[in-house]
Order: structure tokens, then C-alpha cells, then sequence
């Protein structure tokens, strides 16, 4: 009975521990460049939960998403840029490329040309998005507008539908974690960026 009930024990330990998928992480990416990405769910956690619970689902939903809403501004603008900028120099250039890329932007009526984030829709973490979209309908549609427009928009995930949708957004499973991380700090990229530029009559891309 009691080489029963350890048999058991050790099969569920294994099935917890094996229960979020890593499959598309890996046929995607090299280990070093998962290390990468690792670093940017981390670094985006940390951001998000200052003050608050570490845990990424409690954190996320003690977030003041109604308030910040009605104030015009994303949770995501607290992220502390100049530190985002650094997070960007200790990732490979190499996955930095798979993810993102620059373009030059003209911003209306002043006409200024300035630095934009925007996203490599052919890249790796696109045929991420669209492997781990086999099994998520929901991340599908959202790789599918990303590789029709070739940029992450506001308008992509509602926190409400976050927060309601337990099967599509499973904020436990560390591939939601880490396409929420580069989501949001793309949006704070976007945000954040081009309101320093413009603030300068020559901007300096950086």
C-alpha cells in the first residue's frame, strides 16, 4: 500500500511540474535565447508587482485596472523605461531581432520623424505566437493581427477579457506570462519613446 501511494505522489509531482507546455518555447527558440526571454517575463514581473504580490496572477489582478483606465493610462506606463532600455542591451541582439525591430515613424502636425518599436512579424517569436496558437484559438487571432499589421496594439487584450477568460489567459502558464511581458512592454515602448522624442526639436534616436 505504501509503495502505492508514493508511486502516486511521484506521478502527480511530475504531472504538475509538466503541466504548462514548453514545446513551442523550444521548437522556436535556441536554450540561450529562452534564457532571454526568461529574462524579460522577470523583468516585467518585477516591474508590474512593485509593492505588491509577487505572484503573477494575484499580482495582475490587484493591478487598479478600472482606475487607470478612467485616468487615460495603461498600468503599463509605470514600467520604468530607462530600466526597459537596459533590460533591451542585456538580451542577446539576436533575440532582440527575432522579437522587434525599429522603424522611423512621422508623428502629425509637427511632422517629426522619430524611432519606433514595431514587431518582426516573421520572426521566431511570431512562429511562437502561431505554434502556441494551436492549442489557444484566442493567442491565434492575436498572431494573426500582429503578422496583418506588423505592430502590437492597445486594443489587442483587454484586461476585463484577461481577467474573464481563465482558459485563454491562464496567468500561471509561463507562455501567457511571457507574451503578456512583451506585449505591454512594447505598449510602453510606444508610449513612452516617442513622448520624450517629441518633447525635442531634433530628436536623438537612442
Amino acid at each position: 500500500m505504501k509503495k502505492i501511494y508514493i508511486l502516486f505522489l511521484f506521478t502527480f509531482l511530475i504531472s504538475c511540474k509538466s503541466q504548462y507546455s514548453t514545446t513551442a518555447l523550444s521548437n522556436n527558440f535556441s536554450k540561450e535565447q529562452i534564457k532571454d526571454l526568461n529574462k524579460i517575463t522577470e523583468f516585467f514581473k518585477n516591474q508590474m508587482c512593485i509593492t505588491m504580490d509577487s505572484d503573477f496572477k494575484k499580482c495582475y489582478r490587484k493591478i487598479p485596472h478600472e482606475y487607470l483606465k478612467a485616468t487615460g493610462n495603461g498600468f503599463w506606463t509605470n514600467i520604468d523605461f530607462d530600466q526597459q532600455k537596459e533590460l533591451y542591451n542585456q538580451i542577446s541582439k539576436s533575440t532582440f531581432d527575432e522579437i522587434w525591430m525599429f522603424s522611423e515613424a512621422t508623428f502629425y502636425p509637427s511632422g517629426t520623424k522619430a524611432k519606433s518599436l514595431s514587431a518582426v512579424s516573421t520572426g521566431k517569436y511570431q512562429n511562437f505566437l502561431e505554434d502556441f496558437g494551436r492549442e489557444n484559438p484566442r493567442i491565434a487571432k492575436y498572431a494573426e493581427r500582429i503578422e496583418a499589421s506588423g505592430d502590437f496594439g492597445g486594443f489587442d487584450f483587454n484586461y476585463r477579457e484577461i481577467l474573464k477568460d481563465k482558459k485563454s489567459f491562464d496567468l500561471k502558464d509561463p507562455n501567457i506570462q511571457l507574451i503578456l511581458a512583451i506585449h505591454y512592454l512594447s505598449l510602453n515602448d510606444h508610449a513612452t519613446r516617442n513622448k520624450a522624442l517629441m518633447r525635442t526639436k531634433k530628436p536623438k534616436f537612442d
